[in-house]
């Protein structure tokens, strides 16, 4: 990718933090079965299981809460949504919820539920109260995802999210997400006022043709409630794969809207420092005029996940 200069604010909708207090806040991750451990879970140019590759000797960070909120002030990120690192800290949301109350006017989280778990939708109001921002599905070692995704105890998170007014956040399938579309869209419809956001643009096949960003996602981009995360991750993918990842997000762009993708750096997964992040994602909008450059890098994020009204700054 060229260099390009930008020097607008940004949103940061996909940043994982992590406590260098491991006493307070202890690890309990999610533990990969075989079935999953036997093949990356995000295709070409992935290290570690999950992990993002950036360049031949890739170095991962995993800021806490303070640490980020400088890098932030460095990269004119103006906001982010903290979002919990599954893979450490299981569905204990603890350090996500705190760290972000550190920093309650730009930082805000988004949890990991099993919605078969008794403690969730007690665990959603009780973290709503705190302002939490969404509820983050990670279907790890969910073999039926279809059930999963659509089970009585699942809608029952979806319609306590519908009435808290908070978002639903979809890990996106490293394989077998198509079988996902039609229950994607039948929980839009049904909660229509609800944003659904699709992280990793919901991992599509960037090898096919017009980028695997076809006619399957049309209900996606009909539906006014459906959001995209364009993350660093999928930029590493993309690379490895030997293409241009700012003709995938132009692509991604004609198909959706700058209105419906938002940028997520997916620090403390994908590998860089948060500049190189911040520095490729503004690289990645060359193909686009600077109102859906704005509408990427800041504005879609912000007005979804903050509520941003336009106007505050």
């Amino acid at each position: 990718m060229s260099e390009l200069t930008w020097h607008g604010r940004l949103y940061d909708s996909h940043a994982h933090l992590v406590s260098d207090d491991p006493a307070r806040y202890p690890r309990n991750p999610f533990k990969l079965n075989g079935a999953h451990v036997l093949r990356p879970p995000f295709g070409p140019g992935t290290i570690g299981i999950p992990g993002g590759q950036h360049g031949p000797n890739p170095v991962n960070e995993k800021p806490t809460a303070e640490q980020m909120h400088k890098w932030m002030a460095q990269e004119n990120v103006v906001g982010i949504a903290a979002v919990q690192k599954g893979m450490i800290y299981g569905t204990d949301n603890s350090y996500i919820v705190d760290a972000a109350d550190l920093f309650p006017q730009v930082m805000r989280a988004i949890v990991i539920l099993d919605p078969e778990e008794e403690k969730t939708l007690p665990t959603i109001r009780a973290t709503a109260e705190r302002g939490i921002v969404g509820v983050r599905y990670f279907p790890v070692n969910v073999e039926d995802k279809v059930a999963w995704f659509g089970s009585e105890k699942s809608v029952a998170v979806w319609a306590l999210c519908d009435e808290l007014g908070l978002a639903v956040d979809l890990e996106g399938p490293p394989w077998e997400g198509e079988e996902l579309i039609p229950v994607v869209e039948s929980m839009a419809d049904r909660f229509p006022y609800t944003p659904i956001v699709l992280d990793h643009l919901f991992m599509p096949d960037t090898t096919a043709e017009n980028y695997g960003i076809d006619a399957r996602f049309d209900g996606f981009a009909a539906r006014d409630n459906i959001y995209l995360k364009w993350t660093s991750l999928s930029m590493d993918c993309i690379r490895e794969q030997g293409l241009q990842v700012e003709k995938v997000l132009r692509r991604a762009v004609d198909f959706y809207g700058a209105d419906k993708i938002m940028w997520g750096s997916d620090i403390g997964t994908s590998s860089g420092t948060y500049k190189e992040m911040v520095q490729r994602a503004i690289a990645s909008t060359a193909l686009l005029n600077e109102t859906e450059r704005a509408k990427v890098l800041h504005d879609t994020g912000r007005r979804v996940l903050m509520k941003w009204d336009g106007t505050s700054d």
